[in-house]
This record gives structure tokens, sequence and C-alpha cells, in this order.
């Protein structure tokens, strides 16, 4: 029983705020808004100009909505790309707030942005371990296979929970802290506010839920090995 209910809490930290957030997106991305004058590509673009940003690019992407600090670009879906829709305006505001960060220099952008390099070699190395595991098992005692086992897994889920904690308060103050005061500047009618803020609210707590579920199966993970 108590198994079950462990996998009914899995199950509806990793689908439940997915759920959540394509019906918020979903429930604004609909009517066309009769006050946004271009889409959200457009709305992208002239608020990097405003801010100086004319090096970033903004793209259509089929990877979700996101930017790019490698390659300085704000990438949209084709949907908010060329949508006029509370989500597209709302969307594009928050992914060129990161840019912003970005710009500034902001520590918890750049810490984040730095961990996520080590983390794509962090995992290369977890896996190499997992898999070369038995090999080490042959040239030495058992109890170095469970120990290499164990790091195996801390590099590739660990640093997955360790980047998706630090990911949240970048995505809270891309959203809270530039995105809507932005909005709030002209941009956005007054009866639109609450549509705009619970957008950036469900794309926020999204991590707060990726970081628990990530954090819940390295555990679990953690209790296989050391079987």
């Amino acid at each position: 029983m108590p198994y079950l209910l462990l996998v009914c809490l899995f199950l509806l930290l990793v689908y439940g705020p997915q759920f959540w957030v394509q019906r918020v997106l979903k429930r604004y991305n609909q009517k066309v808004e009769d006050n946004f004058p271009g889409s959200g590509g457009e709305f992208a673009r002239h608020l990097l100009d405003r801010f100086d940003l004319e090096v970033i690019t903004v793209e259509i992407s089929d990877l979700g909505d996101h930017y790019d600090p490698v390659s300085r670009s704000v990438r949209l879906t084709r949907d908010k790309y060329e949508g006029k829709t509370l989500t597209a305006i709302t969307v594009a505001a928050h992914e060129c707030s990161h840019a912003l960060q970005h710009a500034a220099s902001e520590p918890m952008f750049m810490w984040r942005t730095r961990l996520a390099y080590i983390t794509v070699w962090a995992q290369r190395l977890g896996s190499f371990l997992l898999f070369s595991a038995p090999m080490f098992g042959i040239l030495f005692r058992v109890p170095i296979v469970s120990l290499i086992n164990i790091i195996g897994a801390f590099l590739i889920m660990g640093f997955a929970v360790i980047i998706q904690l630090m990911t949240l308060p970048v995505e809270l103050d891309a959203s809270f802290k530039k995105a809507m005061p932005i909005l709030k500047s002209g941009y956005l009618q007054p009866s639109q506010w609450a549509g705009a803020n619970s957008i950036l609210r469900v794309a926020a707590w999204t991590y707060v839920a990726a970081s628990l579920a990530s954090l819940l199966n390295f555990w679990r993970w953690l209790a296989v090995l050391r079987r």
C-alpha cells in the first residue's frame, strides 16, 4: 500500500503540473485580443529593441519556448510567435526577461547557465560509471561497485535536482520582477493582468514540481542501488 501511494504521488508530481500548465496556457491562447497591435514574435522583438538588445534574435522553435544564452536567441513556438493572444504576449515577455537577466549578468542566471554546462558533462560521466560498474566489480571488491553506482546516480539525477532548484528563482524573477511589471507598464489592460499573472505563475511552479519529482526519483534510485 505505501508503495502504491508513492507511485501515485510520483505520477501526480510529474503529470499533474503539466496538465495544469497546458490547461491555463490553452485557456488564454484561444482569444485574439483587440488591444495587441502585433504578434508574440513582434512583441518580443519590440521589447528587445526597447532595452537595447538588438543583437538577440527572435526565432520560431519546435522545442518549446525558451531563451538560448549560447546563440542569444529568444525562441517561441509557432502559436506564440504568430499569435495575438494573452498567452503569446505574456510568454514572449517572460522569455525576453531571461535575455534581460543575461544582459545584466545577474548572478543566479549566470550560475544556472554555468551549472547547465557542467550538468551535461556530469551526466555523461555518470552514465559511463553506471555502464562500467560491472567491469569494476570484476577488478575490485563488491562495495566499490555499490559506491560507483551511487556516484553515477548522483551525477545523472543529483545534478538534475540541483539545476531544477536553481532554475526556480531565475524563473520567478523573470516572471514577477521583470515580465509582469513590463506588461503592466501599458502593454496590457488592467482586466488582463490576472490572466497574465496566472500564465506566469503556472510556468514558475512547474519547476517546483519538477524539482520534487527529480528529488523523488533520485532517492528511489539511491534506495535501489544501496541494496
